[in-house]
Order: structure tokens, then sequence, then C-alpha cells
């Protein structure tokens, strides 16, 4: 219970003193020129408290700077390259803009206010988006350490990203990109391409559009990981690239998943892999060591593209996408797509290949018709009238 004491200064000034315990046991006063101005405040203090909503005046003072900093510890547990994503969200925007603010004084409108200016200033839809959830993560801790008592960034808009448009390869275009990469044309300005050529990126492609792997998972995938006899992969870890490093660790989803390898490329593997350790990567760099594929895919895929004739703006993930074209074409479960290509639920399966689905529907019409045609040949049927 707060209690209001009445306190008679020096120079015979007359103040009227609340005082309080906080949930942290601690005794809390504050000062008022008017009793009246002490009982709304003493009430108020005291239903905050009831409703365990009460926040710690000092806390609020301190800057948006310092609660940033403290929430970053807590992202330990995140992917480097998350944490680095992270990072320069608050350096390049959120630090200048608020870092020396008081955390309590950063009010809704000014969050709008803000991100609107960044959408204006150009910046994408998923760096503003990406901002103002960084934004609501530091603010939630503040909430929850009793610093401010709602988070000024929730109930905030973001637009939205546009996504981008997936292609499709046929089986011919991949192998045309798979050529391409393998036996590039020479380099300008007295560089060398490696003696003999590139045949593992050359199968480093085929591989992907085959078994629908991610980069970073064909990145971080070991000779270990591949069952020649079963004609099976192992996809347990992924590759990423953070702060100038090369980082292995869980896959995208945190799951392990099995995939089956078509023949031809068992055949292909077979041969590549022998003499290799079990602990060695599966694809390499062009001078040994982790595959960047931060200096890979531009100086080696994004040429083979365009030599190869693909569509133009063919991504290296959009392989996968037409691993997962090649199933769906061959009439695959949803459910074996979803284990297949490792995604959390079927949902996420569904809201992105589930345009292509319908043809598959027509088919299981037709031969619905077909099983419908053949039983009627060996029973009459009465008109329908």
């Amino acid at each position: 219970m707060a209690s209001i004491h009445k306190k008679t200064t020096s120079k015979g000034e007359v103040r009227w003193q609340v005082y309080y315990r906080s949930p942290d046991k601690k005794q809390r006063k504050k000062n008022f020129a008017r009793k009246t101005d002490a009982k709304r405040y003493a009430a108020t203090v005291e239903a905050d408290l009831a409703r365990h909503d009460w926040v710690d005046p000092q806390r609020g003072r301190h800057p948006f700077g310092e609660w940033a900093d403290k929430w970053i510890t807590t992202t330990t547990h995140l992917k480097p390259k998350t944490r680095e994503s992270y990072e320069s969200i608050l350096r390049n925007h959120l630090m200048p803009e608020f870092g020396d603010r008081p955390i309590a004084s950063i009010e809704h409108p000014e969050v709008l206010t803000f991100l609107s200016g960044l959408q204006a200033a150009g910046k994408g839809a998923g760096t503003v988006r990406n901002v103002r959830d960084v934004m609501r993560l530091v603010f939630k801790l503040a909430v929850t350490s009793g610093a401010i008592k709602t988070n000024p960034a929730d109930g905030v808009k973001a637009p939205r990203a546009q996504k981008k448009e997936m292609i499709f390869l046929t089986e011919d275009q991949v192998m045309a990109l798979a050529e391409e990469i393998e036996d590039p044309p020479p380099l300008q300005r007295g560089a060398k391409h490696r003696e003999g050529g590139y045949p593992d990126y050359g199968l480093l492609v085929r591989f992907a559009a085959f078994t629908g792997l991610r980069a970073g998972e064909i990145g971080a995938l070991r000779v270990s990981r591949i069952n020649l006899m079963r004609r099976r992969v192992e996809v347990s870890e992924s590759a990423d690239e953070a702060n100038g490093g090369f980082n292995i660790g869980p896959t995208k989803t945190y799951s392990r998943r099995s995939v089956g390898i078509p023949l031809p490329l068992v055949e292909e593997l077979t041969h590549y892999l022998a003499g290799k350790k079990q602990t060695e990567l599966v694809f390499e760099g062009p001078e040994g060591g982790p595959l960047r594929h931060s200096n890979w895919y531009p100086r080696h895929f994004k040429p083979a593209v365009i030599r190869s004739g693909c569509p133009t703006g063919t991504r290296f993930h959009d392989l996968r996408h037409t691993y997962a074209a090649f199933l769906i074409a061959e009439g695959a479960h949803p459910r074996a797509i979803m284990e297949r290509m490792g995604h959390s639920t079927i949902n996420v399966t569904l809201g992105t290949y589930g345009h292509m689905f319908p043809a598959i529907d027509e088919q299981l019409d037709i031969a619905l018709g077909r099983r419908l045609s053949a039983a009627s040949l060996g029973h009459a049927r009465r008109p329908v009238r």
C-alpha cells in the first residue's frame, strides 16, 4: 500500500511524499507540491502494483542503446548470420536514431514516423520489416524488465516484401548449366581457371537440382553423410558466412532428414568421392577449403547461367524449386515433398508450391474417370430419370 506523508522543508515549503514498496522490495518515494497530486499518484501506483503493471522510473531513463546491448547478449543461441544481421540493423538504423534516448521517452507515433521515413528513403520492404522486428524485441525486453508499460512497436505494420518469382528449369537446362559451369571460357588479364576445369561444380549443380538441398546444406555436407549403398544423403547441418567466418551449424528448421539420390548421381559420386576422407567436405572452394557461396555464386554460378541460356535471374535456390517441380510432375504426395525438402510444416510446402498441384488434380480426375468407365462396362445401369 502507498502512504502519504506531509513534510515541511527548511524554507517552510510544504511537500507531500508518497511512499510505497516496489516488487523488488525496495522502498520508493516521490514528492509533490500538492496533496491532490500525491493522492492521485498513490492510487495509480497501488493499481499498477495490484495489476503487476508497475514500472521502474529509473530503468525507464536508461537509454535505448543500453537496452539494445542487453538484448543482443540474449541472442547467442541464434545462428551467427542471424546475429550479424541483427547487429547490422542496430548499428546502421536504430542506434543513430534512438541510441541516446531514454527508452521510456520513445512513443508509438515516433516508431511509425521512423519506419515510414525508412520506406520513403527507398529502403526495401524486407529491411523495414526487419528493423521493426528488432525494435519490437528490444522494447519487449524493457517491458518484461519493468522499464516501460507497453511496447511502442506493437501493432506497427510493416510493408510486405514481394516474393521473388520462382524459376523452374527443365532437365536439359540443368544439364546445360552444369556443362557451362564445369568448362568455363578463358579468363581475361592473365588469370587462369583451375587446370582441368570444374567437373565437381557441374556435379554440384546436378546434385542440387536432383536432391533439393539448400546451398548452405550442400556447403556443410561431409563425405560421411552420403551413403552410396543405400543411395541416400543425410542432411543434418548447414553452412553460412558471418563476420568473415565460415560457420557450420544446424539446418534452417533445426531438423535432420534423409533424401534419396538418383542412381546416375550415385555413379558420379562413387568416382568423385573415391579417395576422400569421411570427414572431408563433399564440395570445396576452387583452391580447396570450404565453398564460400558469397564468392562462388558471382564468380562461377551467375556467369554460367548467362552462358547456358537459362532464364535471366536464375538463382542457385531455383535449383531447389526445380527439384520440387520434378517431384510434383512425378505425382509425389505433398507430405513426401515436405519431408524431402525439409520444410517445417505441410503448410509451407503447399504455400510455396500449391499453385503447381492443379495439373495433378486434373490427372487424378482423368484416372478416376477411367476407373469408372471400366467398372461401367461390367455392370448394366438403369438410365437416370
